[in-house]
């Protein structure tokens, strides 16, 4: 009998998968995010209003909630539509300022006015880390590196387990240049490690090593130093990785922590890891939990077509290939 065809490539080259323009959502499974951005969309910004009133100080579910409201290029309208309601309204003021970053980020708004909006919304909301994430989140691609720390420490002093927060920040420090012969040791590896020892057991935080290890990854495929495709490289197979994707894995299995509201997001970097390093069994039981909710990053590592590399990875595992 001859032996099974191989697995299909993890992925394309963007410039030519991406045609296909497959929708990623960014409210992942949240049904209730989902209405009341439907609702935002169409200028009904009451929906929006209940939502974050009923979301109170979950500040993941918050900052996930208003990071996705903000999205929309319409949004910025309804949330000043809904100022001039109610003019001292923090959640109005709030997703004004994540309208503004995501704005800013797209090159239509000037990074210093969606600054200066997120401190606004600060000043309604002192103990809220989502005015400082949406800083974040903006910084991210634009700051320096002192105001993405600075910033971090702003989320974490009011949150210290800042899903969100932490993802941006480990995906910042896996960019930083390392010594030669050093990036086992690369201190984004570290801080991941740090930040996982110092959550609460049953924190999400427990999978930031496999998502610095992700983001390791793009970097040094990006500089063409790891091969394009994930499958080919060593850098899922070293006993480092070996033991932080067993690590995490484990939680996972013990925890579970589907109540999360970025629960999906974490669930895509251990699948992308598992099957990367050849582990289709556990891979595939991740592939079931996700869903219908896949997310581009790790699936475009480095310059992939997310949703071609999603769907091949997810064919091999499950043995539908």
């Amino acid at each position: 009998m001859p032996p099974p065809p191989p697995p299909p490539p993890l992925g394309r080259g963007r410039r030519r998968a991406g045609r296909s323009g497959h929708p990623f959502d960014s409210a992942l499974d949240d049904t209730e995010l989902i209405a009341a951005r439907g609702q935002l969309a169409q200028g009904r910004w009451a929906a929006a209003r209940s939502l974050l009133v009923a979301t109170g100080d979950d500040w993941d579910r918050r900052g996930h909630r208003l990071v996705v409201l903000g999205e929309p290029r319409s949004s910025a309208a309804w949330a000043s539509d809904w100022l001039l309601a109610e003019p001292a309204s923090p959640d109005a003021t709030m997703l004004l300022a994540c309208a503004g970053v995501h704005a800013a980020l797209g090159g239509r708004e000037r990074p210093e006015t969606a600054r200066t909006a997120c401190l606004a919304a600060a000043e309604l909301a002192p103990h809220d880390p989502t005015p400082w994430l949406a800083q974040l989140l903006l910084a991210r691609t634009l700051g320096t590196e002192e105001e993405v720390v600075h910033l971090f420490d702003e989320v974490r002093v009011r949150h210290p387990e800042h899903h969100h927060a932490h993802h941006l920040m480990v995906a910042r420090l896996a960019e930083r240049h390392a010594a030669a012969g050093q990036d086992p040791l690369h201190e984004v590896y570290d801080f991941a490690s740090w930040a996982a020892e110092q959550a609460p057991a049953d924190s999400p935080l427990a999978v930031l090593p496999v998502v610095a290890h992700a983001e390791r990854y793009r970097v040094l495929a990006a500089a063409g130093s790891e091969p394009a495709d994930p499958l080919a490289s060593g850098h899922w197979s070293g006993r480092r990785a070996r033991q932080v994707m067993k690590a995490a894995f484990d939680w996972w299995l013990e925890w579970e922590r589907e109540d999360h509201p970025r629960n999906r997001v974490d669930l895509n970097f251990l699948a992308h890891a598992k099957y990367c390093e050849g582990r289709s069994a556990e891979a595939a039981a991740l592939f079931h939990r996700i869903g219908a909710h896949a997310t581009p990053a790790p699936w475009s590592y480095p310059d992939q077509d997310p949703h071609h590399a999603f769907q091949a990875a997810r064919a091999a595992a499950l043995g539908t290939a």
